[in-house]
C-alpha cells in the first residue's frame, strides 16, 4: 500500500479529464512537465504504481519541494528535476529514457505561487514586483518595467496580454517610474486602473482590469510562449506509439500555439488530435475552483 500526502496546497485543474485522456496504468512511464505541488502527479502515480515511472519537472524549487514530499511514498518510482520544461529532452536523456507513454503540461500559475504575496504574481495583495517562476533567474518584472522603453512595454502588453489600453498603460508606467521606481504589485495595479478611462474600467472586463497586464508581464519575464513551443517540438520524438500529450492552457495565446502545432503535426501524420475543440472545466468544477474557469485542454496521440 502506497502512503501519500493528500493535502491540497493547489487544486489540480480538470483532473478527471486528464486521467481519462492520459489513461495511466501500471508499469507506464509518464512526465509531468509542470508538476507544481504535485496535484496531478499524485493521481497519476497511484495509477502507474508499483512498477511505473513518473518524471516530475518544475522550475520553481519551492513547488518542487512540496511535490517531492507529497510523492515520497512512491519511492524511486518518481524522479524530480528542477528545471525548465523546454529542456525536457536533456532531462529524459540524462535519466536514460528514450520513450514515454504520456506527458502533461499544466501551464497555469498554481495557488501555491499566486497566494504567496512575496512572489509578486497577484495584484490582489501587496508584494514585490517579481513574477519569476524560477527565482534563480536574473530578470524580474521589476527589471522589465523599470528598464524597457515605452514602446517595448506597450508591445508586451499588446502581444502577451491582448490589452486594449496597452499604449496608455505603458505611457503611465514610464511617467510614474521617473518619480519613483515601480517596485510593488499595488503600484502596477494602481497604474493600470489610473490609465484606463474611468467609464471603461469594468465595462469591457469580466475580470479585474489589471489581470491582462499582470499576465503579459509574467509571460515576458518567464518567456513562457517560447518555452512551450520549444518543449512541444522536443517532446514529440519521445512519445511512444499511442502515447498522449495533454496540454492545459489558461490564455488564448498559449491555446492558439498548441492548436496550430497540433494541426501541423496532424498534417504530417505524426499525431491524431483527440480533442477537435478544447475541453473546458465543467460548471461544478468552476464553482468549486473559480480559478479553473479559463482552462482549456487539448490532447494529441502519437501515431
Amino acid at each position: 500500500m502506497v502512503l501519500v500526502m493528500k493535502e491540497r496546497t493547489h487544486t489540480p485543474v480538470m483532473i478527471q479529464e486528464v486521467l481519462h485522456y492520459l489513461d495511466p496504468s501500471p508499469g507506464k512511464i509518464f512526465v509531468d512537465a509542470t508538476v507544481g505541488t504535485g496535484g496531478h502527479s499524485v493521481e497519476i502515480a497511484e495509477r502507474i504504481a508499483p512498477n511505473g515511472r513518473l518524471i516530475c519537472i518544475d522550475r520553481d524549487e519551492d513547488s518542487l519541494g512540496v511535490a517531492r514530499e507529497r510523492l515520497a511514498g512512491f519511492g524511486d518510482m518518481c524522479s524530480f528535476r528542477y528545471g525548465n520544461f523546454l529542456d525536457v529532452d536533456k532531462i529524459l536523456e540524462d535519466l536514460g529514457i528514450s520513450k514515454i507513454d504520456g506527458i502533461l503540461f499544466d501551464l497555469g500559475i498554481s495557488s501555491f505561487q499566486l497566494d504567496n504575496p512575496r512572489r509578486g504574481f497577484s495584484f490582489r495583495e501587496e508584494g514585490p514586483l517579481d513574477m519569476r517562476m524560477d527565482r534563480n533567474s536574473y530578470i524580474s518584472a521589476y527589471d522589465l518595467l523599470n528598464n524597457l522603453n515605452e514602446e517595448e512595454i506597450s508591445n508586451i502588453l499588446k502581444v502577451f496580454g491582448e490589452e486594449r489600453w496597452h499604449n496608455r498603460i505603458a505611457h503611465l508606467v514610464v511617467t510614474e517610474r521617473e518619480r519613483n521606481p515601480i517596485s510593488t504589485t499595488s503600484q502596477l495595479s494602481g497604474i493600470v486602473l489610473k490609465a484606463i478611462p474611468r467609464r471603461m474600467r469594468y465595462m469591457h472586463y469580466r475580470i479585474h482590469p489589471a489581470t491582462r497586464t499582470f499576465q503579459a508581464v509574467r509571460i515576458a519575464v518567464n518567456r513562457e510562449l517560447e518555452a512551450l513551443e520549444t518543449a512541444m517540438q522536443k517532446v514529440i520524438d519521445f512519445l511512444d506509439k499511442g502515447a498522449r500529450m495533454c496540454i492545459i492552457s489558461f490564455q488564448s495565446l498559449e491555446d492558439r500555439s498548441v492548436k496550430l502545432y497540433f494541426r501541423k503535426l496532424m498534417s504530417l501524420q505524426v499525431i491524431k488530435i483527440l480533442t477537435p475543440k478544447p475541453l473546458t472545466p465543467m460548471k461544478t468544477e468552476i464553482a468549486d475552483n473559480p480559478r479553473s474557469r479559463s482552462a482549456k485542454m487539448r490532447v494529441a496521440q502519437r501515431l
